[in-house]
């Protein structure tokens, strides 16, 4: 039955039972379990949701083999010896040949030391000190006889990050572009800088957006693809746009985005807009946008985000439109949900998908790349007492993994540039989007954390939907799985994983150049874009990733042509527009609608 928006009895949010959660008794139940959580939330909130248990854990294991192995310590000092002496014969050139090669040059992404100035007498000499200790510690921490690899991950990450804190370019009597421009200023960069910290400090704690991002607004810069609301249920709005062409593909595209953040991602601005392409290629697409979820739906499980999304969803797609196929495309964890329904679907019998198209996604996270280092048993009950407390996980406090992941970019540089240098990075509508935080039920993330991560149950064929189990193996519709060459949350190795998971006769993968959203927004004209892509078939022997890598053509420009004539190829023909909504799921207002507006 159709639900429109004044409300949505919250006893239909769950008709039946998650069937991974053991139901807990209250907090308040155990005196000493309720202080035990409220203290934790508490401590959580000061350490960015980070368990400070698990990272001493892991420090003592490592502290602990590295003292029971005297021959990694006389290695470690010999390192130490060669290094000194190595920069101590840097030196000594360097004063007869100003030209002489630096003696150890940072990693590709190293940015910090670009500038001309690091290259002068004494910043040459700070850096090259700096990034050789910072090689002694990755020295220090690999390679330690009876550490397990992942605890070795964690150690030398963490080590690395701490090492960071302290770079040269984070000082400011140790950075020559933050010397030169107070030289050059005096001191005005300082000045401006100050005012940035507070300005950001005082955003920060009052819940205001970063400074710039109020310039764009959803349905005015963001979110301008014209559609209408045709469905509304407790979890989801549903938009279908409006058709531009005069005969549209028979399939339409029903596109489940990710919860964790809003779903104009993928209709950021024009021309810069998945669906916006997706129309004017003559596709009808309808478009997931979840509800901002609070304290009150703490109990949505991710049986409800499957059945109340992409399932609901298909019934009015398909009501709508008339048509028994449909496009499925789903996006980061949006992709794993619409991966777990289309398995669901294939086990049950419901052949409604015409094809599956994932963009930066996993269904399996055995090696789900360094944000495993951040989920382990110690982590997730961290998170599960933080979020017991309020019902939610805060975006703010998800984003502090995702920050510590890449620090150099998102808090080191932005610091250097925006309190030492004083000059604000403009906003663009990518930054603003991302500042569009939003929250993740405590039941959800939960079972998310536990049976995809932890135990990483849907690849191993333990993942239950409606209390029964289902496999991607299952799956028997085409699949193209794209992924981004610079993919922090879902590394494009894991995402090359569908090969081993599939029995479907054709699984074209594509890899395309950027990182987690900006390698997926590269709309056509975006210079500098390139990919590679190839479809294998059933009986095909299995290519590793690295040499499918090494030996698949490059291809210059954006990947979304490539992917449009991948749609049409699995298309059946065109046909006349279908009607916006219909008698029983007629429009409730324009797009973007106001579940995306929610704060």
């Amino acid at each position: 039955m159709h639900q429109d928006s004044r409300k949505t009895p919250r006893s239909s949010v769950s008709s039946t039972p998650s069937p991974f959660v053991t139901e807990r008794p209250d907090s308040g139940y155990y005196p000493t379990h309720a202080l035990d959580r409220a203290f934790k939330a508490n401590l959580a909130r000061m350490t960015a949701g980070v368990t400070p248990a698990g990272l001493t854990s892991v420090y003592f294991e490592w502290l602990t083999h590295l003292a029971l192995s005297p021959g990694k310590q006389v290695e470690l000092g010999e390192k130490a010896l060669r290094k000194s002496l190595r920069l101590g014969q840097y030196v000594s050139r360097r004063m007869h040949d100003p030209a002489t090669p630096p003696c150890i040059e940072p990693m590709p992404q190293d940015r910090r030391f670009d500038d001309e100035a690091w290259q002068q007498w004494p910043y040459n000499l700070i850096y090259q000190s700096f990034l050789l200790t910072q090689q002694w510690w990755h020295n220090a921490t690999t390679d330690v006889e009876g550490l397990p690899p992942q605890r070795e991950h964690v150690v030398n990450f963490l080590t690395r990050q701490l090492l960071d804190r302290w770079s040269p370019s984070n000082i400011p009597w140790l950075n020559p572009e933050v010397t030169a421009a107070t030289l050059q200023s005096g001191g005005k960069n300082l000045v401006d800088g100050w005012q940035n910290v507070i300005e950001d400090w005082e955003r920060n704690v009052s819940g205001k957006p970063p400074v710039g991002a109020e310039r764009f607004h959803v349905g005015e810069e963001l979110a301008v693809t014209p559609g209408k609301v045709v469905y509304r249920n407790h979890l989801i709005e549903l938009i279908q746009y409006t058709p531009n062409t005069e005969q549209v593909h028979a399939e339409p595209i029903l596109v489940v985005p990710a919860w964790i953040m809003k779903y104009y991602i993928l209709d950021l601005t024009p021309g810069k807009s998945v669906v916006e392409y997706l129309v004017e290629q003559g596709y009808t697409v309808f478009m997931i946008s979840w509800r901002n979820p609070g304290s009150e739906d703490r109990d949505l499980g991710m049986e409800d985000y499957r059945r109340l999304g992409p399932m609901a969803a298909l019934d009015v797609v398909t009501e709508i439109t008339g048509q028994s196929r449909v496009h499925g495309v789903g996006y980061c964890l949006g992709g794993t949900l619409l991966s777990i329904a289309a398995a669901g679907m294939a086990r049950d019998g419901d052949e409604r998908l015409a094809s599956l198209t994932t963009l930066a996604t996993q269904v399996d996270f055995t090696e789900a790349g360094e944000l495993m280092l951040f989920i382990g048993e110690s982590q997730v009950s961290y998170l599960e007492n933080m979020m017991w407390d309020q019902g939610y996980l805060d975006g703010y406090q998800m984003a502090g993994a995702f920050q510590i992941l890449r620090s150099n970019d998102l808090v080191w540089s932005r610091m250097v540039h925006n309190y030492l240098l004083g000059q604000r990075q403009p906003m663009n509508e990518l930054m603003a989007w991302n500042a569009d935080i939003t929250r993740l039920p405590y039941r959800m993330h939960s079972e998310y954390l536990r049976h995809l991560f932890l135990d990483n149950d849907l690849a191993s064929g333990r993942y239950q939907v409606e209390h029964r189990p289902v496999a991607i193996q299952n799956i028997r519709v085409p699949i193209l799985a794209v992924a981004t060459i610079k993919d922090h949350v879902a590394p494009w190795q894991s995402v090359y994983k569908v090969h081993l998971l599939t029995d479907v006769d054709e699984v074209t993968f594509l890899l395309t150049s950027g990182g987690h959203n900006a390698g997926i927004i590269s709309e056509p004209g975006h210079p500098g874009r390139h990919f590679q892509m190839r479809t294998q078939h059933q009986g095909e022997p299995y290519v590793d990733p690295l040499s499918w890598r090494d030996t698949m053509p490059e291809q210059e420009g954006s990947w979304w042509p490539a992917w449009q004539e991948w749609l049409e190829t699995h298309s059946s023909g065109k046909t006349a527009p279908p009607p916006m909504g219909s008698e029983r799921f007629p429009p409730l207002e324009d797009a973007p609608g106001s579940y995306v507006r929610q704060p």
